[in-house]
């Protein structure tokens, strides 16, 4: 056996790549938080919260874990603040589409929640089941995407449905508007 080619890596590049994934993590944040606004006002507002609380919640719990915050953990944050942002989505959608069908603003919020959990929870659910097999079946960094994309995925449920409806509920409750800003 002879040697065409050997390479060796240091440890720079992968710093390199770390950093440059932590700066896709950042701007991706950036122009959720900015589309979210546009798109849905105040509602996309109080989603911002919910999602930067949801990273907050990956964040400290992987550390609780002491797990070591890799390329792959990183774009398992990265695609769980998408999930999270998506389910936000489908709700506020719902939401638009009872107040187009007459709704109370209070209705409105009740049906949209109700109406978009199925399709939420089916995702989500789908995702857990691949995140799992991943960790299950993978090695190495494929095991550390798997376990930052399990947390992520029940973080993000967690305050996609609880959160933001709580921010939403409680908005309602103060302000008793008699149409919805979405």
């Amino acid at each position: 056996m002879n040697y065409l080619e050997e390479r060796s890596v240091g440890p720079g590049l992968g710093q390199d790549s770390i950093d440059s994934g932590k700066l896709a993590s950042v701007l991706g944040l950036i122009l959720i938080v900015i589309f979210m606004v546009v798109a849905y006002g105040l509602f996309g507002l109080m989603a911002n919260v919910a999602l930067l609380f949801n990273v907050a919640l990956i964040l400290g719990l992987l550390s609780v874990l002491q797990a070591t915050l890799t390329l792959p953990g990183i774009a398992g944050i990265a695609l769980t603040m998408g999930m999270a942002v998506d389910a936000n989505v489908l709700i506020f959608e719902r939401m638009r589409e009872e107040v187009r069908n007459g709704r109370s603003p209070f209705n409105a919020v009740d049906a949209g929640y109700r109406r978009a959990i199925t399709t939420i929870i089916d995702s989500n659910l789908t995702t857990l089941i691949a995140a799992v097999l991943l960790f299950a079946f993978g090695s190495g960094p494929i095991k550390g995407f798997g376990v930052t994309l399990t947390i992520g995925i029940m973080t993000s449920m967690f305050t996609a449905i609880m959160v933001t409806r709580f921010l939403v509920v409680l908005w309602l409750r103060q302000k008793r508007p008699q149409a919805l800003p979405i």
